[in-house]
């Protein structure tokens, strides 16, 4: 379980490009279908030709018979007349014999015949052989060369074209984009909607420009909610301290004066742990103001000593080990330089092992600083199974808990201001790793 929120791994797929790729696939279907009904045009006039003089023979065949009796030779040398499809060319007869109303055949070596029935009772059929007057196929291949090199060219001028106008349409998109990804949260963008196009952009635009707005209110409202509870809060705890520290230097004078050699007693102890605890306090309240106005530290990547930190942190929050048979263990690998802040670290640290502590009524507890990452290991009884996934949320706690379930969600919120990633591990006991690489 990390507090990083996995990054969006997803291909980045181009408008741009997909505008162009979806305008040049469109040419070339355009393109194909032209080519096919150009082709259709070509066969169907040529066919028309040859029906047309086919009719025109014919008509000429019909007048002559009619006025002697008796059918002439046709006048074109490519036609004949038969008075039976049984006499028609062997390489044909089957055909026709078998599909009287077809009038198309295709004969050996490259012949072509076109049929044209002049009578049927008796049955007058006129033949013509127009391998020779066919205009399509000797050109076919110089066609199909032409269309293709038409298409690609077409296609090429479409995809220029396309480019232009994608690169025109989504230019507005990629500058509102530019101006959204450079917002700063404490610089929000204002009344931008109107250098947009009066147009689909423009309408996104202007819903950006109201959700930005409303963020920049609630933000404002946030800073003035943290401003006043900064004021509140560090008011109290300096009247503690103030007051801890009159108390100290009244006792510490009575007992010069009565007692010099008296050790101090439990009040004073209880008192120091007061103070303390006030200026712990301090530092946790400016440190959780600062995470509220998601304000980046000014010493986020100064030098820090962890082993100090650790041993204090340890100290803190040592009475809740009390009367539990727990020993902790602080490994000398803590003995390091880090580049962090030292407030937020402390306060992590606080967290972290508060909760181990409470938690373990046995065993061990280990710190250990290992590949740039902070180990925080306990025998505890772990995290129970239905709350695991959601442990770093605001509020999750466990069934024995005696807490209100915002330490972890500190610790997470803490982790993704500074650039921390944490995990969490579970099984014999609860193994917090936070990685201190940004």
């Amino acid at each position: 379980m990390s507090a990083k929120t996995p990054s969006n791994t997803a291909k980045f797929h181009s408008l741009s490009r997909r505008i162009v790729l979806q305008f040049c696939v469109f040419t070339l279907v355009i393109s194909a279908v032209y080519g096919l009904i150009s082709f259709t045009l070509m066969y169907t006039l040529e066919d028309s030709f040859i029906e047309q003089q086919m009719q025109q023979e014919a008509d000429y065949l019909s007048a002559q018979q009619q006025a002697s009796g008796q059918w002439p030779q046709p006048m074109r040398s490519n036609m004949q007349l038969h008075f039976s499809r049984n006499t028609l060319p062997d390489e044909i007869r089957h055909k026709a014999l078998a599909e009287p109303r077809r009038k198309e055949f295709f004969g050996e070596q490259g012949r072509h015949y076109h049929i044209y029935t002049i009578a049927t009772q008796p049955e007058v059929l006129l033949l013509a052989e127009v391998s020779q007057q066919l205009l399509v196929r000797p050109i076919r291949g110089g066609v199909l060369q032409f269309l293709l090199i038409s298409a690609l060219l077409v296609s090429s001028i479409a995809c220029l074209i396309a480019w232009f106008v994608s690169r025109r349409t989504t230019r507005p998109l990629k500058q509102l984009a530019a101006l959204v990804d450079s917002a700063l949260p404490q610089q929000l963008p204002q009344e931008f909607a109107s250098q947009f196009p009066h147009n689909e952009v423009g309408i996104l635009a202007r819903t950006l420009e109201q959700s930005l707005g409303g963020i920049a209110r609630a933000l404002q409202r946030e800073k003035s909610f943290t401003a006043d509870v900064s004021h509140e809060l560090r008011t109290p705890l300096a009247v503690i301290k103030n007051t801890v520290e009159l108390w100290q230097s009244q006792q510490t004078g009575s007992q010069q004066t009565a007692h010099p050699q008296t050790e101090p007693g439990c009040d004073q102890l209880l008192m120091a742990q007061i103070y303390d605890a006030a200026e712990q306090m301090e530092k946790t309240v400016q440190t959780l103001l600062i995470l509220a106005r998601e304000e980046h530290a000014t010493d986020k990547h100064s030098s820090t000593n962890l082993m100090p930190l650790v041993e204090r942190a340890i100290l803190d929050n040592s009475l809740l080990l009390q009367g539990k048979p727990v020993t902790v263990q602080l490994c000398d690998s803590c003995r390091v330089t880090i580049s962090a802040n030292a407030n937020m670290l402390k306060v992590l640290l606080d967290n972290l092992l508060s909760n181990a502590f409470k938690y373990t009524e046995s065993g061990e507890v280990s710190i250990a600083f290992s590949d740039n990452s902070l180990l925080i290991r306990d025998t505890g009884p772990g995290i129970a199974a239905d709350i695991y996934p959601h442990i770093t949320d605001s509020g999750v706690k466990g069934a024995h808990s005696t807490g209100l379930g915002f330490g972890l969600a500190i610790v997470k919120r803490l982790c993704e201001h500074q650039g921390w990633q944490m995990t969490v591990t579970n099984g014999h006991g609860t193994t917090i790793s936070i990685c201190l690489s940004d």
